[in-house]
């Protein structure tokens, strides 16, 4: 019983890695490309702009 409580942290840390690293690779992607004034590209710059709040609207960056 003393595993599971175990188990499901790791899992955790696991996932919240891997989301944390997306969005590291997004930004990244979104910085090298200078294509904050059109719509993203790939799931990861997706993911990267809903987490930081950056978005476009009617061609315009709004942050």
């Amino acid at each position: 019983m003393t595993m599971i409580p175990l188990i499901i942290a790791g899992v955790l840390g696991v996932a919240l890695l891997v989301g944390y690293v997306t969005v590291l690779v997004g930004i990244r992607r979104e910085d090298k490309a200078l294509s904050l004034r059109r719509s993203p590209d790939g799931a990861s710059a997706t993911l990267a702009r809903k987490v930081t709040g950056c978005y476009v609207r009617n061609g315009v960056s709004w942050t």
